[in-house]
């Protein structure tokens, strides 16, 4: 029996890249975490693997490697993604232009390239938003790119990065979610990207999907069978609570507004994409949030909070992970997450194409089944009346870096 692939693992959070390299055959042998809810849950659910309970700054890399039971150059993929608050796209809506490089928590990118320079692994693969390479707001990127260079210099490899945001929901993730990638190989061979396998059902112009490829795997396909367990405390609680319910499956606020079909409650584009959207049954689901407050979704059809293995199901964790914590702890941790089948699929191209392994036959463990089509839409309800007192002429958003938050941080009221 042929050894399995070895994984050092940064910024782990819940495991969501490392069950999916798991999938395809590797093997995690240290993980790096320093948020205390997320090791619990990976000591849960994977008490063989090593996890190391601290910030990677007060970690040597060779400690990482011992932990392993490895020499330097024996780690097959270094995997992780650094913290990614100063290259959201958040960001840039709600405040303008961001503080990128100067913000502290970039220092995450040099500590994940440290580990690279000292572990010297045969490959590795760097996981972060797709802000990070933003045109005119890729200095994240650049820093990477430059000091890859200076790696090679130093230790005389050829690590030639490749990278490329991919759609989660073109892989089978029953998740609209973007992610960028960035692949380099010890001994400068590069990753070939694989090609979407899902599309929509027909494109906007109407076109039918090409044979050949399957459609989105949508919410159904994943939550259809799954229920709240009896301890989850699933039901919506807060100011606009009662308001869900009057709002159509795959709508959002937006619904309320004077563009909408609902009545005029809010302004257009006041709120984040997110506040009070609800999925559907026959569509993929809205990026999981990792902070969504009380009324930020998306939410599930039956006007709740999603359950801890519907988080997981969109997610594509697989079905033996349990995620430990209260439902908010939960949902931060999933959040953060990466698709575990998107992970996978990455990680059979990179056991393949840069580590000279045998691609599994077939398609991935983790892709969701293909469900019986999803019964018709709930239908909505009357809005109560205690927000009739919303109801007016709002002002729609001025435009991007242009909001209330930009103009109270420029000194200025909107």
């Amino acid at each position: 029996m042929s050894r399995k692939p070895t994984v050092l693992s940064l910024y782990t959070g819940a495991g969501g890249l490392d069950y999916g390299f798991e999938a395809a055959g590797f093997r995690t042998t240290v993980a790096v975490e320093m948020d205390a809810m997320c090791c619990e849950t990976l000591r849960t659910n994977r008490p063989r693997w090593v996890v190391i309970e601290r910030d990677i700054h007060a970690v040597p890399t060779e400690e990482m490697l011992e932990a392993g039971k490895l020499q330097r150059g024996e780690v097959d993929v270094l995997i992780g993604g650094p913290p990614c608050q100063p290259f959201s796209k958040a960001g840039y809506w709600a405040r303008g232009d961001s503080l990128r490089l100067d913000d502290p928590r970039a220092g995450t990118l040099a500590a994940y390239l440290r580990v690279v320079e000292e572990a010297q692994p045969r490959a590795f693969l760097l996981e972060n938003v797709a802000g990070l390479s933003f045109t005119g707001k890729s200095e994240g990127l650049d820093l990477i790119l430059d000091r890859i260079d200076e790696i090679n210099e130093r230790t005389g490899h050829n690590y030639r990065p490749v990278y490329r945001v991919l759609r989660a929901a073109e892989y089978g993730v029953p998740q609209i979610r973007e992610r960028l990638f960035l692949v380099a190989a010890q001994d400068g061979k590069q990753l070939r990207f694989p090609d979407p396998t899902h599309v929509p059902e027909e494109d906007s112009t109407g076109q039918l999907r090409l044979p050949g490829l399957e459609p989105y795997r949508t919410a159904w396909d994943a939550l259809a069978d799954v229920v709240p367990g009896d301890n989850e405390s699933v039901a919506l609680r807060g100011k606009w609570a009662d308001l869900l319910p009057s709002i159509p499956e795959g709508q959002n606020y937006l619904w309320h507004t004077d563009r909408g079909g609902g009545l005029p409650l809010f302004g257009w584009r006041r709120r984040f994409w997110s506040f009070l959207l609800k999925l559907a049954k026959d569509r993929p689901s809205w990026t999981i949030q990792a902070q969504p407050g009380p009324a930020i979704g998306p939410f599930h059809w039956e006007n709740r909070r999603l359950s801890m293995r519907e988080l997981c199901r969109l997610q594509t964790f697989p079905d033996d992970v349990t995620v430990v914590g209260n439902i908010t702890a939960v949902q931060r941790q999933l959040g953060n997450a990466v698709p575990s089948l998107l992970a996978e699929v990455l990680a059979r191209e990179i056991g393949a194409q840069l580590l000279g392994k045998s691609k599994p036959k077939g398609e991935p463990h983790l892709v969701p089944p293909r469900r019986d089509p999803p019964p018709a839409p709930d239908p909505v309800q009357k809005v109560p009346k205690h927000f009739y007192r919303y109801m007016g002429t709002h002002e729609a958003h001025p435009g991007t870096g242009q909001g209330y938050r930009a103009a109270a941080n420029a000194g200025t009221a909107v």
